[in-house]
């Protein structure tokens, strides 16, 4: 507990990271000028949603200096490791916005985004959870609004039912699906960016997990 709270201590000293109050919750005042009064430029924005430590915004971010990345999550104890690590290498291209997913409208304007990744969500395998699966209609309606026409939904997943299930809300709601494998690794999807691995991931591969991976426009 000690430890925890230290880490939501020092959450509160990190300028890249934004903790807007949760309930109720109100539009932001970066909504719509993450480019000018965050970011500092033009660049385009991708967020990922349910983001954890932030090791795949955190490499992503890396590996694409040209782009500016969000990572999204609820938990402020996760989003500690990412934020430390951004401070740590004094990254300029990376914030965190610790909210529910569910509010994301709050805080991003129409068109602001440019690409979304969603990496191993909670699957909500239960029929009554339907609702808060990360692509679930209600969420993608969500994330059309603040996405760039044609901009891509990345998912990557190990739970197969999950990643089923989204292929179904794709073909029933006419989106456009770019590419999917149940296998990843076993796949010819480009692994220059979803090489990068996850802890958690990389316990799921030890596991004998497989890896399924849909990238996916809106309709």
């Amino acid at each position: 507990m000690k430890r925890k709270l230290a880490r939501f201590a020092e959450n509160e000293t990190f300028p890249h990271l934004f903790q807007p109050k949760m309930f109720p919750p109100v539009d932001h005042p970066l909504k719509g000028k993450w480019h000018t009064d965050f970011f500092k430029n033009e660049n385009p924005i991708v967020l990922e949603l349910g983001c954890g430590r932030g090791e795949y915004t955190v490499n992503l971010a890396e590996k694409f200096p040209e782009k500016n990345f969000i990572g999204v999550d609820w938990k402020g104890a996760r989003l500690w490791r990412g934020a430390k690590t951004v401070q740590e290498n004094k990254m300029t291209n990376v914030a965190f916005l610790r909210i529910m997913i569910q509010n994301i409208l709050n805080h991003f304007s129409k068109d602001e985004v440019s690409e979304i990744w969603i990496t191993f969500p909670d699957p909500q395998p239960q029929s009554t959870r339907e609702r808060k699966r990360l692509t679930a209609p209600r969420f993608l309606d969500q994330y059309k609004q603040i996405l760039k026409a044609g901009g891509i939904i990345h998912l990557k997943t190990d739970n197969k039912p999950f990643y089923e299930y989204t292929l179904g809300v794709i073909e029933e709601n006419k989106h456009h699906k770019i590419y999917s494998t149940d296998d990843l690794y076993h796949s010819d999807a480009d692994n220059e960016i979803l090489g990068i691995k996850t802890t958690y991931e990389k316990i799921f591969l030890e596991q004998g997990s497989k890896i399924c991976y849909v990238k996916f426009t809106l309709a």
